[in-house]
């Protein structure tokens, strides 16, 4: 159940950083720093949804430690084109927020499975 959580939740934040990469493609130029948001948040999700075909545990783990690793570097991304005035503040912090709680639920996903 918590992973079914947790892959929709990844899903629909790649979806809204999707739309929100649209929307900044049409109005900036900085491509290249919104091609490396796109490509790190729908990685999050590819990576967890990878992780249910995982073949052993050690590929299990392996697969969540790359989502996290892609939620850092997702808030990264966020957070620069946030402070170069590409994306407002509420949209930021909305991201942000969904990208944090991602971030959260992987790292206690990954103590549980390590603890066992």
């Amino acid at each position: 159940m918590a992973d079914s959580i947790l892959r929709d939740k990844a899903k629909q934040f790649a979806k809204n950083t999707v739309f929100l990469c649209r929307e900044l493609k049409s109005n900036h130029k900085e491509t290249v720093l919104i091609n490396q948001l796109l490509r790190s948040a729908t990685s999050i999700g590819a990576n967890i949804h990878e992780a249910q075909y995982a073949q052993s545990k050690n590929d299990f783990i392996s697969k969540l430690e790359i989502a996290q690793k892609e939620c850092y570097e997702t808030e990264y991304w966020l957070e620069l084109l946030f402070e170069t005035e590409c994306i407002v503040e509420e949209k930021y912090k909305k991201l942000q927020n969904e990208c944090g709680a991602i971030r959260r639920m992987l790292i206690a996903s990954l103590k549980t499975i390590k603890s066992k």
